[in-house]
């Protein structure tokens, strides 16, 4: 019994440790609620959440399922499950395609606006992209 509750302590503190590791921090939120507050109504509904996960200095790290080694046909067929991705002629896939860029764009600006922030870059957002089934190179992204 006390090795159970030892492993249950030790699986719970690994857990928190993740979680503090990863949490964003005070200004990332608040950067990423902007986002939500100030987005459009089609950034709002857009099947992926853009979001900051950190702020070092005057530069914010915003999330990104985009990525030059990940086929950006894998990513629209996770967020448009009904457009043909095997077509890169398909209108529905090109106009897939220009939506994310221009959401992404937008969602960019938004937190390029914000006071104490001249420069955002762009960060593959791993997590999501694995959770979602599409395998992402090691070294892969922005």
């Amino acid at each position: 019994m006390k090795k159970l509750a030892w492993g249950l302590a030790i699986l719970l503190a690994l857990v928190a440790l993740d979680w503090f590791i990863r949490a964003p921090d005070s200004r990332s939120r608040d950067l990423t609620r902007v986002i939500a507050e100030q987005g459009s109504a089609e950034l709002k509904a857009y099947p992926y959440s853009f979001r900051v996960l950190k702020v070092e200095g005057n530069v914010a790290f915003l999330s990104t399922p985009r990525s030059f080694d990940v086929p950006a046909a894998r990513l629209i067929a996770v967020l448009y499950p009904d457009i043909n991705t095997k077509n890169a002629n398909d209108p529905a896939f090109v106009t897939a395609q220009q939506t994310l860029a221009r959401i992404q764009g937008e969602a960019q600006e938004i937190v390029a606006a914000q006071p104490g922030i001249t420069a955002v870059r762009w960060k593959l957002d791993r997590d999501w992209l694995v959770g979602h089934h599409i395998e992402v190179p090691d070294g892969a992204g922005p």
